[in-house]
């Protein structure tokens, strides 16, 4: 089974363990690293005792949870969002880059392969929000959809939570920002044009390569490039508010592909964008150099140190600002290409472009805020 590694350990080379551990085909990870919050782990050393051995689920499990809260307020100045609520936490996506892979511990599982193979689904997600909404204090502030991990993935095709959490947004009016990579957001073409019409959804539409060798081990179980800008297209068209997410750009890897990225968003009706920097932290360090060594030994060592030159010699940095841009030439060097394209095909409008004065609760007329 693939081995566990502790967070806190230090990264090195996946050659030698290569042939040791088979790759796991259609996932991101390709280990499981320790839980930090749990004392003990059982590892399999030995073939002896294999009666006393349970062997792990590979296929995806969806476990369904009561959730206490689902809106929560987002601190960081980074990440371009004021409040965030996610139906689906795990994500079956896989993207091996991932930051919310290190909230699964928190629910006692590994941010590595458990991430993308056990899903929470909170269930009751569509009454909490509508709880949250009849709160006489709230304010009607923009919620993102999808902050943490991806509100289209595979599991809305089965639970529809996301397109409940809609319906409710509609009914009351709320401002909702959405971030996706996966074409199943089309089956919500019509409640999503129907809150357009209100300027009440502003959508962006995470690309980070057009390169399908690239995306189909750097991101497993996303669709293509082209579904993605096929979504672009089709919500922009139906008069949607559509947008591009370039992120992360991974020098040595994707971050050549931007200025292509921005053109052809922007050919297919993005009308605004933003992109993050490569960083790796927690137990995502471990599962990204695993990754890497494995999927590109030849250039591993380069984008490795590469990503290190970007946060002052490590490869995580926390201070905010800097975390999600990165520092020094690298860095710089794909800020500077982001403003240029950006300002060359147009993609300069306003993300947070939403109408608050339409807010309502069931019952009461149309107030201004």
């Amino acid at each position: 089974m693939p081995q566990q590694q502790h967070p806190n350990a230090r990264p090195k080379p996946a050659a030698a363990d290569a042939a040791a551990t088979p790759y796991v085909k259609g996932r991101g990870a390709q280990i499981n690293t320790l839980n930090r919050f749990l004392k003990n782990h059982r590892v399999q050393e030995h073939i002896e005792a294999i009666d006393e051995w349970t062997v792990a689920n590979e296929a995806t499990v969806y476990l369904e949870d009561n959730a206490k809260t689902l809106v929560n307020k987002v601190d960081s100045p980074d990440v371009g969002m004021f409040y965030s609520m996610n139906p689906y936490q795990g994500c079956e996506h896989g993207c091996i880059y991932c930051y919310a892979r290190n909230a699964h511990e928190y629910w006692g599982y590994s941010a590595g392969l458990d991430f993308e193979r056990k899903i929470i689904v909170k269930k009751n997600a569509p009454q909490l929000l509508r709880k949250f909404l009849l709160h006489p204090k709230w304010d009607a502030t923009p919620i993102s959809l999808s902050g943490n991990t991806d509100c289209y993935q595979p599991a809305e095709q089965r639970f529809r939570l996301t397109r409940q959490l809609l319906e409710v947004c509609n009914e009351f009016n709320q401002p909702v920002g959405m971030i996706t990579k996966n074409a199943g957001m089309l089956r919500d073409k019509d409640l999503l044009q129907e809150m357009a019409a209100k300027n009440l959804i502003s959508i962006l539409v995470s690309i980070t390569s057009l390169n399908e060798d690239l995306r189909r081990v750097m991101e497993p179980r996303t669709t293509t490039a082209t579904q993605r800008l096929r979504l672009i297209h089709e919500l922009s068209h139906a008069g949607v508010r559509m947008g591009v997410m370039l992120g992360p750009m991974i020098p040595g890897l994707n971050d050549h592909e931007m200025p292509n990225i921005i053109k052809a968003a922007a050919d297919n009706g993005a009308v605004f964008s933003a992109y993050t920097f490569i960083r790796l932290n927690g137990s995502v360090k471990l599962m990204f150099h695993d990754w890497l060594y494995k999927n590109f030994p030849d250039r591993a060592d380069k984008v490795w140190h590469q990503i290190e030159h970007a946060h002052g010699g490590k490869v995580n940095d926390s201070r905010f600002g800097i975390r999600m841009r990165g520092e020094g030439p690298v860095a710089e060097l794909v800020r500077q290409q982001f403003l240029q394209y950006n300002k060359r095909y147009g993609l300069n409008a306003e993300r947070w472009n939403l109408d608050s004065s339409r807010f309502r609760r069931p019952g009461e007329q149309g107030r201004l805020f």
